[in-house]
């Protein structure tokens, strides 16, 4: 599998990241099979957070024995510095970890909560001081809406930056551009959240795929045309989303990756038209 450059970091990842609900409810031994076999296709990039239910008690002893050889990414929704130490060394001892890869403010929607986390005593207090005593070797956040994104990094000089790069939100709403510009000229890493999303849960749907908010997209060719897209755009690293299914279907994309064309372009701004995207979902999710 490819490899890009995370931005200023210098990192390299493997252009499809491990998510770390794939796990959740897993047997402990399944887990490990799934996290070895991700290893055995290249994926070194892994991302986990205490909301996934038990993903981080079943992602930590399944990647002790290649911690040295894998980028392991946690990250908090608390907004206030203690919470967020709480977080986080909760976070460590799960995942069987004595440092973070990367750490993110999670899930950031709204500016409210981008001046809760930037205030005295506030979350990205206590992470700078965790990144100055080598607990955390690059910091980032995660974003939902474009105004908590740019506002963000406004403040501070962050690493990473985690945004949704998914072409029907690209096409429909116009929702990515501006970020990944401003994550460029800033020499971010950009990782990208949602690419192989397609749409928002119809009302009273059944769900194929429960452990996404979103409808994922239906079949491998789908997945191919919009894992191109967004691998296409100034990102480093797409992550799966919450099955392993769709992990293998990641995988077997990125083993023959190439760029998207302008017909396949033309095709999916055409396809987007017709499709819920889920840029609303973004303030619910």
């Amino acid at each position: 599998m490819d490899k890009r450059i995370l931005g200023k970091t210098g990192q390299q990842l493997s252009v499809i990241g491990f998510g770390g609900i794939v796990v959740m409810d897993e047997s402990p031994e399944n887990a490990a099979i799934i996290v070895s076999k991700a290893i055995d296709r290249g994926v070194n990039y892994f991302d986990v957070a205490p909301q996934y239910g038990n993903a981080q008690e079943r992602l930590g002893p399944a990647l002790k024995p290649y911690r040295s050889k894998i980028f392991l990414t946690c990250k908090t929704l608390m907004r206030n510095g203690d919470e967020a130490e709480t977080d986080f060394k909760d976070s460590l001892k799960k995942l069987e970890t004595d440092y973070f890869d990367a750490y993110l403010l999670h899930s950031v929607k709204t500016i409210d909560e981008v001046k809760q986390i930037s205030q005295r005593n506030g979350a990205l207090e206590f992470f700078a001081k965790a990144k100055s005593k080598g607990l955390i070797r690059y910091l980032g956040f995660s974003a939902h809406t474009e105004q908590a994104a740019l506002t963000l990094m406004d403040i501070y000089d962050f690493d990473i930056v985690v945004f949704p790069v998914n072409w029907a939100c690209w096409f429909n709403d116009n929702f990515g551009p501006k970020v990944l510009a401003a994550a460029q000229k800033k020499d971010l890493g950009i990782i990208a959240l949602k690419a192989l999303a397609k749409r928002l849960w119809d009302k009273n749907e059944k769900r194929k795929w429960p452990k996404c908010w979103y409808a994922p997209v239906d079949n491998f060719e789908e997945a191919s045309l919009a894992l191109r897209f967004t691998l296409s755009q100034s990102v480093t690293t797409a992550i799966s989303p919450s099955h392993s299914e769709l992990l293998w279907w990641a995988c077997d994309i990125a083993d023959k990756l190439t760029p998207i064309n302008e017909k396949e372009i033309k095709y999916l701004k055409e396809s987007s038209k017709k499709v819920n995207s889920i840029t609303k979902g973004f303030l619910a999710s």
